[in-house]
């Protein structure tokens, strides 16, 4: 974390300077906004956590209930989600609070006694080298707590504006400013029913599966129920089922199967307790499932093992279904060409699935987050509004791939086992399919096309374990300037901007002659550099692109003072130098960046990394016009 090059400023350094204009206590909601956000849900605040960090962008969230979630709803926190919280600052949080899920035991009916349950297996929960972040669980609310706490501290002070119901909007398509004008309706106590309004350039809808904003631009979910009811409960148990403290599967011969989940702080528990089949167009509140039937129904499946509740914190019902929305916005199909969207939509809003997965909140802050750092390049003129358009066709694809699992996942977890699934030593097909399918569960199964986002793999040799259109696998570095280990990863932070990493090759020390330093002069001095040309004058030259360099050298053989410049650049208005572009391998602890990642010793290699942390191109280093070419596709030269 860097701080203190505008001026010494003691305090907390989480706590950003405010910006001029803003208040500490935030004021009435404005006649108009640039972004209004309607739901305080994981997408939401993941969406509205992002804009904070730019007082010059108008803000507001807006809710319906009267106050933060406090308990209940989703609880998984996928590898993923974990670097994306990094981004954000607060991922050491998550790993202090949360319960790791290390292992996933398995749980089948015993041939000898078919009506009790023997442990079948137990597996790690992530393989080995997925990420060096592990698979959380934490209560939602606590994570919206976080989120909550960022926006407090950002620049802008922003917080939700609660008691306010999303009642319609209306796009004035001929209208270049605030063209959505939005109906809201009071909650407060003494108000219920008034009405505000509210312009704004852009919408989006975080307001859940029956989101009022999906509707209003004539949207729907659409897709089917698998007819199966399931329970699901937050316990503090007691009992002699061995694997209380592990996640685990368990399937039962004729009782239903229970999903296991240990929640944080060491004694609660989640259960997803197979209920009752339902009958065609039934819907689980017909059942009048009580939180006395899914106990009893725990006890038997778990049989001959004992299951006490002392204490039931939260619970639910529900169904089982998978649905998706044709479009995460309000342009038709076939007017993308001739009108950019207003309005969008995220998580729950356009796709619901069951919560087996553990992906439903997951994949909905994966749609904010890839949205809103479009949303700051649109809003900050870095981009054109065209980028908009990559949102809904990046992410509609992304959640009807996990449709396509869950609703496979979810047939498999709820049919009864075979009488010879599992014989002759042999994994039962739930298990099996679970461990194939981890990188979905570890939230890594997202791969963006080639687009203008996106680049082509020409080159994805020189970079083989950066592949194009997936996350930045992160792996250790050292610093150089400090001799500080770290991840490579953890220098993207949730700031909207763009990441090129030039990896040297051979015998590159960054010198006279060298192929990193060509590249860095190119950057910093070329009349066609992406840094001069979309870098505001008056910005930091990483303020856009962020350059860094890795170099193969051990962090004792190379020297600082002979690097380019650019890679010691100026900064703040003291001018003082960022010394945290460089770096080395990990060669103390035998994990080579170079190694693990493919990375081309020989040629060494350019890689693009997006804002939302997903690869962007992998280039050769001396690729100076095919870089201008690339940025010259999406960002717009400053005037």
């Amino acid at each position: 974390m860097q701080y203190h090059f505008n001026g010494f400023r003691p305090g907390d350094p989480e706590i950003a300077e405010i910006a001029a204009g803003r208040s500490e206590n935030q004021q009435d909601l404005p006649d108009k906004v640039d972004v209004l956000i309607v739901g305080c849900g994981p997408a939401g605040l993941t969406l509205a956590a992002q804009l904070s960090a730019f007082p010059e962008i108008s803000t507001r969230i807006v809710e319906r209930k009267d106050g933060p979630l406090e308990k209940g709803q989703a609880d998984g926190v996928s590898c993923r989600s974990m670097e994306m919280f990094n981004a954000f600052g607060f991922a050491d949080k998550v790993l202090k609070q949360g319960y790791w899920v290390n292992e996933t035991t398995f749980w089948k009916p015993d041939p000898q006694q078919p009506d009790r349950i023997i442990r079948n297996g137990r597996v790690q929960d992530v393989e080995d080298g997925l990420s060096e972040m592990p698979h959380m669980i934490l209560n939602q609310a606590r994570v919206h707590d976080m989120y909550l706490e960022v926006m407090r501290n950002s620049p802008s002070r922003l917080v939700p504006d609660y008691s306010l119901a999303f009642a319609d909007l209306v796009i004035d398509e001929d209208a270049d400013d605030y063209p959505v004008l939005v109906t809201l309706e009071r909650q407060d106590e003494g108000h219920v029913g008034e009405t505000l309004t509210v312009r704004a350039r852009y919408v989006v809808g975080c307001d859940g599966a029956r989101s009022g904003v999906r509707k209003a631009i004539g949207r729907e979910l659409l897709g089917d129920s698998a007819n199966q009811a399931w329970g699901v409960m937050d316990v503090l148990p007691s009992t002699d089922f061995p694997d209380i403290r592990c996640k685990t599967l368990i399937q039962s011969a004729n009782e239903g199967n229970i999903i296991i989940i240990p929640r944080e702080g060491g004694f609660l528990t989640r259960l997803y307790i197979e209920m009752d089949k339902l009958a065609s167009g039934e819907r689980v509140a017909n059942r009048a499932i009580t939180v006395d039937q899914l106990i009893a129904a725990a006890q038997r499946i778990m049989k001959p093992h004992s299951f006490e509740v002392k204490d039931v914190v939260w619970w639910s019902v529900y169904e089982i279904g998978q649905r998706l929305t044709d479009k995460f916005d309000d342009v038709p199909e076939e007017l993308v060409g001739q009108r950019q969207p207003r309005v969008f939509i995220a998580g729950d809003a356009c796709h619901t699935h069951s919560p087996k997965a553990g992906q439903g909140m997951n994949v909905s802050m994966g749609d904010a987050f890839n949205l809103g750092w479009k949303l700051v390049s649109v809003l900050t003129g870095r981009s054109a509004p065209e980028i908009l358009h990559s949102y809904s066709a990046e992410r509609q694809a992304v959640a009807q791939d996990l449709i396509n699992f869950d609703r496979e996942w979810s047939r498999i977890i709820s049919e009864r086992p075979a009488e010879d699934d599992g014989a002759n030593g042999e994994e039962p097909k739930f298990q099996r399919y679970f461990i194939q399918h981890g990188r979905y569960t570890a939230g890594m199964s997202v791969t963006y096309q080639p687009s203008g986002l996106v680049g082509t793999s020409e080159h994805q040799s020189l970079a083989a374990g950066f592949p194009i259109g997936e996350r930045f696998h992160s792996a250790p570095v050292i610093r150089v300037a400090d001799a500080k280990p770290m991840e490579i990863g953890h220098t993207i932070l949730a700031d909207a901007r763009w990441h090129l990493y030039a990896f040297a090759g051979e015998g590159d020390d960054g010198g006279d002659g060298s192929a990193v330093r060509a590249l860095c002069e190119f950057l910093e001095n070329a009349r066609n550099s992406p840094l001069r040309v979309y870098t505001p004058a008056n910005g930091a030259v990483d303020s856009v692109i962020d350059v860094r360099a890795i170099f193969q050298r051990g962090f004792r053989d190379l020297s600082i003072e002979k690097m380019p410049s650019l890679l010691l650049p100026k900064k703040g208005k003291f001018c003082l130098t960022d010394y945290e572009k460089i770096f080395a391998p990990d060669l103390k602890s035998g994990r080579d960046i170079f190694s693990m990642r493919g990375i081309d010793r020989k040629n060494g290699a350019i890689v693009i990394v997006r804002p939302d942390q997903y690869v962007a191109h992998v280039l050769p280093l001396d690729a100076h016009s095919e870089i201008s070419a690339f940025f010259g596709g999406f960002l717009l030269p400053v005037a």
